[in-house]
């Protein structure tokens, strides 16, 4: 598209602001700033925004995620890039029983919906259900998958009686609530705390998602669980006394910990 200020010294003035706001990739979220405003008016206030410390994402409305674009609205978990690693484990785990009659995974407090969709695009074919229990989560979600399987609600609860899936995935909140506080501003103050707040130990959330993954999985199927390489020991511990056999697989690259836990 056009930009509204296309003029280089127009463009070096934003740079110069992000930067002095503390955005470490000041070029990057200018020129993400110039493609997404329409008018000079819009581009003023996405940068108002952005320099209040707004995540970039939530401003422009989408999030580059396991090569898609996933939108974002405002109060919604922004996705990360360590989350891509449960992604492609969900993606392997599907792909191995795509042509059964219906392969399907859960994304159990999906936010976004980004999980889902990048599955999805990953594995054609696959059928998504998501659930969250904010209420903004699941209008975002609907904008990134199949409206009609995103529901809202608490955990499995929503899910049709008797639904199963192949493959559970949770990016439950897993900070300790005491943590919060100590989080980057863009998460702490521009996300819902419904999806940061994991409780004391930060598993009080993860701990429900196991307990109820027994019913809502077909024999052989994989609950993920995105977690933190310091918790990683207590969200296994959790599984395994659940009777789930346990993997955990960390990916430096994009320091990802996920904790598989396969009903056998």
């Amino acid at each position: 598209m056009t930009h509204p200020f296309p003029e280089p010294a127009a463009t070096a003035a934003l740079v110069a602001r992000l930067r002095a706001a503390g955005c470490v990739f000041a070029e990057d979220e200018a020129a993400a700033l110039l493609d997404a405003a329409g008018t000079p008016d819009e581009l003023a206030s996405m940068a108002v925004r952005r320099i209040g410390g707004e995540p970039l994402e939530q401003v422009i409305g989408w999030a580059a995620f396991d090569g898609i674009r996933v939108r974002v609205l405002p109060g919604v978990f922004v996705p990360r890039l360590r989350t891509t690693l449960l992604v492609r484990i969900a993606a392997a785990s599907a792909a191995r029983s795509v042509d059964s009659a219906a392969t399907r995974i859960f994304d159990i407090g999906c936010g976004s919906g980004g999980i889902g969709a990048a599955v999805a695009t990953r594995v054609p074919g696959v059928e998504v259900w998501a659930v969250d229990v904010d209420p903004d989560a699941v209008a975002c979600a609907r904008l990134n998958l199949p409206p009609e399987r995103v529901l809202l609600g608490d955990l499995y609860a929503p899910l049709p009686d008797g639904l199963r899936a192949q493959v559970i995935c949770a990016n439950a909140p897993y900070v300790p609530t005491d943590a919060i506080a100590l989080m980057p501003p863009e998460a702490r103050d521009h996300e819902h705390r419904v999806a940061l707040d994991g409780g004391p130990d930060g598993l009080t959330v993860q701990r429900r998602v196991i307990a109820g993954a027994g019913t809502r999985l077909v024999e052989g199927g994989s609950l993920l669980i995105e977690t933190s390489r310091a918790q990683a020991a207590l969200t296994a511990a959790a599984a395994t006394a659940a009777g789930l056999i346990v993997t955990i697989h960390t990916d430096d690259d994009v320091e990802g910990t996920v904790v598989e836990a396969r009903l056998a």
